[in-house]
């Protein structure tokens, strides 16, 4: 099993059902566990007039293989209602692999840790609740040091 972490995020349709609907449907994927879900928070968006959005970030305990994951984290996307018309467009779920055990994986559809957490509070704030204190990331960051260079502003913890 790996221990994976999975940033959740939406703008429309009922963000907190979106990611509570994800959360149960996650924790049913085969040789997968949902260990811990962080607490949900609000944030704008990355590009303006779009609605706030809900994130959060879940821990998995997982058999499946990074894409495999991947494969079955755009079904649940997809079985949402999710569309994939712009970049950083709204949405009515997005699911990231953050973090994949302490794998390095840079692939076409792939690349884990994920390529700008460390510029999200929305991310690293939700994934602090969630992970051990000490967590260093596969590329050695310390998610410490990456908090304390991440303000909390524009977050509101739900």
């Amino acid at each position: 099993m790996e221990r994976v972490y999975i940033g959740l995020g939406s703008n429309l349709s009922a963000p907190d059902a979106q990611l509570r609907s994800a959360l149960q449907a996650m924790a049913q994927l085969p040789g997968t566990a949902l260990a811990q879900a962080s607490s949900f928070y609000t944030s704008d968006s990355l590009l303006p007039g779009q609605p706030r959005y809900t994130n959060a970030v879940a821990a998995l305990d997982t058999r499946l293989a990074p894409l495999e994951l991947l494969d079955a984290l755009q079904a649940i996307e997809n079985d949402q209602g999710r569309e994939r018309k712009e970049r950083w467009g709204p949405r009515t779920l997005d699911l990231d692999i953050l973090l994949f055990g302490d794998q390095l994986i840079d692939q076409p559809r792939l690349k884990v840790p994920h390529y700008q957490m460390h510029l999200r509070a929305f991310v690293l704030y939700p994934l602090a609740e969630v992970a051990p204190q000490d967590l260093v990331l596969a590329d050695k960051r310390a998610l410490s040091a990456l908090l304390a260079q991440c303000p909390f502003e524009g977050l509101e913890r739900l």
